[in-house]
């Protein structure tokens, strides 16, 4: 798959002929394009123009952005290009508004969870209910029109229609927070609203985040965190100007929704990621659900984020800790990390079929951005994998919790944490640093740039060049002019 960078470009441009409004489409000489226009049966080929066009509508403009999604970047920014403003007439520049910025969002109080996960018994799928003991979660499930209690599994369980867990939801929302397992999986995207939207004091006049803008970003395929993420970051815009109700936000100027980000800026006290990811968060609300697409949030100056350079541990670091990783399973899960360059996800999403051994491979299936890959399977990995199956026998996946299904990424972290404290390691580290080990081992190793970058799933180079910052390969070799003195 190629990165968004590296996608051919379609430029939209504004088109007046004959009094009506018209979209112009250039781009590159590319005969996999100009096919791809002719397919598209609202746009059509001018003659006159000697390109192709459309007319000016939001409906035209979404079904373009949608016949070219993975395929090419549709660009609109000299659609609405404003006019350049002559000095004869002037401008006048009025005081903003005060540039404090609260936190629009109330939590909730602390609540006891009860956790959800999946639970098979005599053939039937089930969703198990687990909590500590609490009185009221215990009244609540009694009279619960959804739970039961199954007396051979010993624990309550409901369903796994949606509709069971909206009703669960709404009884149990008074006492406590429900908290999904990992292993299980919401399609239901108003559920799933629901659930994140849990934690929030829903105060008079609280909005929502609208269900057709996390169904618009679940058709197109984006990623459960990056649907999260996003969800947060519209929720706090809408939230944040909730005393002028959603239809006047819906209709916000782009000089209006840029006040709210240059406040985030202002403020300082914002990550630059969460300023970007709020940027494009919002941008995709006003252009892709609301279909503005005039709306481009240009005018706001992006914080440039800091380059740092990842944290590595030494080899002598990384053999300490695997060394005093006792138990099988968890060493293992580590050497996964260090030997694969697998990032923390990968290893609990490995299935048993995922370790090839014939071809001294692993297959990563569904990594970040949904790219399926194959990483190195070193002989020392495989046989602790080996010995590691006859002594647990998973199932399905590799690596399965205590009561079956998926190892948690938390899991692992525990694991980690527990291993560089018993091993004595003070530098800071994380799971994911053990990937960052394995490539800069790699590039000391004397290994190809480009064979790296395969193995770690870097779709440009320039992510993998970062090693080259902070890698000893053949610093050793150079002698500082102070010590030809």
């Amino acid at each position: 798959m190629l990165h968004s960078s590296s996608f051919p470009i379609l430029f939209l441009n504004p088109l007046e002929h004959a009094g009506k409004a018209f979209i112009r489409i250039w781009h590159k000489s590319s005969p996999f394009i100009s096919k791809r226009l002719k397919e598209a049966t609202w746009i059509r080929y001018s003659k006159t123009y000697k390109c192709f066009v459309m007319h000016h509508t939001s409906q035209a403009i979404e079904m373009t952005h949608q016949h070219f999604q993975g395929l090419a970047k549709v660009d609109t920014k000299y659609l609405y290009k404003p006019k350049r403003l002559r000095p004869a007439q002037g401008t006048v520049i009025l005081q903003q508004e005060s540039t404090v910025l609260t936190e629009p969002l109330d939590k909730v109080p602390v609540k006891p969870v009860v956790r959800l996960q999946p639970l098979e018994h005599q053939g039937r799928q089930y969703v198990q209910l687990s909590y500590q003991y609490n009185k009221e979660i215990y009244a609540c499930l009694k009279q619960s029109k959804v739970a039961s209690w199954l007396s051979a599994m010993q624990c309550s369980v409901i369903p796994t229609e949606s509709s069971s867990l909206h009703t669960l939801l709404t009884e149990i929302e008074p006492v406590a927070q429900l908290w999904l397992a990992q292993t299980m999986q919401v399609k239901d995207m108003p559920l799933q609203a629901r659930l994140w939207e849990q934690s929030y004091r829903k105060d008079k006049g609280y909005i929502p985040c609208p269900h057709t803008y996390l169904e618009k970003l679940f058709l197109l395929n984006y990623s459960l965190s990056t649907i999260r993420t996003y969800h947060s970051l519209v929720l706090r815009f809408l939230n944040a100007h909730k005393g002028k109700g959603l239809d006047a936000i819906n209709a916000f100027s782009e000089e209006q929704i840029n006040h709210y980000h240059r406040s985030m800026v202002q403020a300082g006290t914002y990550s630059v990621s969460f300023i970007n990811q709020s940027i494009n968060a919002v941008k995709f609300y006003y252009q892709r659900v609301l279909l503005r697409h005039e709306v481009q949030l240009n005018q706001v100056e992006r914080p440039e984020k800091p380059e740092r350079l990842p944290q590595v541990l030494s080899k002598q670091d990384v053999l300490k800790i695997l060394s005093v990783t006792e138990n099988l399973k968890h060493r293992c899960m580590l050497q996964l990390l260090y030997a694969g360059g697998l990032r923390i996800g990968e290893v609990i999403n490995l299935k048993l079929t995922d370790v090839q051994s014939e071809r001294n491979l692993l297959l990563i299936r569904g990594g970040k951005g949904k790219k399926d890959r194959t990483t190195l399977l070193s002989q020392k990995l495989l046989e602790s994998l080996r010995a590691y199956y006859k002594a647990y026998k998973p199932k399905i996946w590799l690596f399965e919790g205590q009561t079956g299904g998926q190892y948690t990424v938390e899991s692992i972290r525990n694991v980690f944490r527990a291993s560089k404290t018993k091993a004595g390691v003070k530098a800071p580290a994380t799971p994911h640093t053990l990937r960052h080990s394995f490539a800069t081992h790699l590039l000391e190793q004397g290994t190809d740039l480009r064979y790296i970058q395969v193995l770690l799933g870097h779709r440009s180079s320039k992510t993998t060049e970062i090693y080259t910052h902070i890698t000893t390969h053949a610093l050793n070799k150079i002698v500082s002019p102070l010590d030809n003195l």
